[in-house]
């Protein structure tokens, strides 16, 4: 006779089966919550944020590893693996200092005087008579790196203020402003607020001069538009001796000032100068990978006897930006982050967009950061050189590996001729050209095709006109305001700049067709090409340099040996370095 469970019996046998599961479950989690071996699982695995990036935003800790077999898993190593699981790897240093936030943003924003600001901040000025020191919360900036004076007429976009005792100056010792203006021949007053260490109100002097950067003949010479100036602002003979911390430019004498510029004097501690800088406009290569051609560059700078390269930075692709830190790490170049001014445009593209049809702004704003080179550097450096990163100044004789060989010449020949130096000495221009991806050129053997340089060794027979498009080697001791191929204003009366004969050295500029303005005559110049393998004398190590740094920086597919043959670099597409 079989026995039946009625449906309301299997039901209460069901709750009561549940209810025995569930408080198992309960009791076994409270057991695991107080188990001190637990405890301590979870003591031994912190998060710490530290390991998660490294420099190139990448996490460098090891991976976790189990302390229990792959048979047996206890309660606690259950618990250990599960914590492992659910670990989060976020930055978990301590907040910084103010003394440390201090740091990080004078070097971020190198013009403010946020130290000195720190230092003063609780110096309460209840009587002063007039102009008191700005807080950097009271200040105006405009688009992170610029300062603004509104005045009566015409706004100022101030960049960086430089402190300048050079001995040729006849204004005596000075801080220099650098900035734009948008109107043409300025005539509002205006005065600069000399604030000195330990003085509880600044020194006012009226401005000596707006220098303008540029020339009406070349474009823009209209109200509105940002033009470039350097202001210089005289120091008062009791203070000469004296570095001013900071400078305000105003338009009244005691007006609490909406700008207020630390004072830079980067003058060596043994008051010797090195050989030679080289200062590179903003980047604007957004869209181009020119990170490949950058290393090449860099290393045949470095190979010529150039001591550090000053970059200013736009917008550029991130394996431009990979180089650049790379090469900042070794303290072989400086990387300045710069914006356009006023109203223009910084959105990424849309600047790029702007630059590419304003041709004429482009070159007026170019001016700040070869201005703002030659001013931090020229107390440290013997010459200095504004070069793009498609041209190099070539040492042609075979005896001259370095441009300090080749000054050495240059500089007795110029000396002969008037028993004093030069404020520059201008190399002549010739085209190397590029045909593109075509390659309508035959490939140097034994050397790897990604060397640009190298591979393209044949040039425009004929030189652009003497004193037209060249490049100089400029003496900070000499010039005043620096334009792109020649320095506009000199110390000490008028600019003579002393031509290198094409004998001695040559400006190589790799590019696929001639500037605009050269259209005419660029026909002429592809027509009549020879071969010029000058720069050959520097292939052997050249490439060992350059392979040496594509391979630290991964530029290489796995299965390559950064050999001579083509399609060896990681490219564009699916197997580029950084990817979308």
């Amino acid at each position: 006779m079989s026995h039946r469970m009625s449906p309301k019996t299997r039901v209460v046998f069901k709750f009561i089966f549940g209810l025995g599961i569930w408080s198992f479950l309960v009791l076994g989690f409270f057991k695991l919550n107080g188990d001190p071996v637990m405890q301590h699982q979870f003591q031994q695995s912190p998060i710490n944020g530290r390991l998660l990036l490294n420099k190139d935003n990448r996490w460098t800790g090891n991976e976790a590893t189990s302390t229990t077999t792959d048979r047996y898993l206890s309660p606690a190593g259950l618990a250990g693996a599960m914590a492992g699981v659910d670990e989060v790897l976020v930055d978990n240093r301590a907040v910084i200092d103010d003394e440390q936030l201090v740091r990080d943003v004078e070097s971020r924003l190198p013009s403010l005087p946020i130290a000195y600001w720190s230092k003063h901040k609780n110096v309460v000025q209840k009587k002063a008579t007039c102009a008191r020191y700005p807080s950097i919360f009271e200040l105006e900036f405009n688009n992170i790196y610029w300062q603004t004076l509104r005045s009566s007429n015409g706004t100022f976009q101030l960049f960086g203020a430089y402190y300048d005792i050079r001995k040729r100056s006849r204004i005596g010792p000075a801080v220099r402003i650098l900035g734009m203006i948008d109107r043409i021949e300025p005539r509002v007053k205006t005065f600069c607020q000399l604030w000195f260490d330990g003085q509880k109100e600044p020194f006012i002097v009226k401005t000596f001069e707006y220098k303008y950067i540029w020339f009406n003949k070349w474009g823009n010479y209209k109200q509105g538009i940002y033009q470039p100036y350097l202001i210089a602002c005289q120091i008062p003979k009791p203070f000469r001796g004296l570095v001013p911390a900071s400078v305000s430019l105003v338009e009244k004498q005691c007006d609490t000032a909406t700008n207020n510029l630390r004072v830079l004097y980067n003058r060596p501690l043994d008051d010797e100068k090195r050989g030679f800088a080289v200062c590179v406009k903003g980047l604007d290569f957004l869209y181009d990978d020119l990170s490949v051609r950058l290393v090449e560059w860099i290393e045949l700078l470095g190979m010529l006897g150039a001591d550090k390269v000053f970059f200013y930075e736009l917008q550029v692709h991130p394996n431009i930006s990979k180089v650049l830190r790379y090469y900042e790490e070794q303290e072989r170049v400086h990387v300045t982050p710069l914006t356009l001014p006023g109203g223009q445009p910084n959105v990424p593209g849309f600047q790029h967009l702007f630059l590419s049809k304003k041709t004429t702004h482009k070159r007026q704003n170019e001016l700040i950061p070869y201005n703002d080179c030659l001013y931090k550097n020229m107390y440290k450096y013997n010459f200095i050189a504004l070069l793009d990163i498609d041209e190099v100044i070539m040492p042609r004789r075979p005896e001259d590996r370095t441009w300090h060989d080749l000054m050495e010449r240059v500089v007795a020949k110029g000396m002969k001729l008037k028993n004093d130096t030069y404020p520059s000495y201008n190399v002549r221009n010739v085209y190397f050209f590029d045909r593109g991806d075509q390659h309508e050129h035959e490939w140097a053997k034994d050397t790897p095709r990604y060397m640009h340089m190298l591979q393209h060794v044949t040039r425009a027979k004929n030189y652009t006109k003497p004193n037209q498009y060249v490049k100089c080697f400029h003496n900070p001791e000499r010039v005043l305001t620096l334009h792109n191929h020649f320095p506009i204003a000199c110390l000490g009366g008028t600019c003579h700049s002393y031509p290198v004969s094409t004998d001695d050295a040559q400006l190589q500029h790799y590019r696929a067709d001639c500037v605009r303005t050269l259209k005419k005559s660029c026909e002429e110049f592809k027509e009549n090409q020879v071969r010029d393998t000058t720069i050959w004398k520097y292939k052997d190590e050249l490439i060992q340099r350059t392979r040496r740094t594509l391979d630290v920086l991964g530029f290489f597919k796995p299965s390559s040996t950064g050999g001579g043959g083509g399609g060896s670099l990681l490219r564009g597409g699916k197997d580029s370095l950084y990817k979308r």
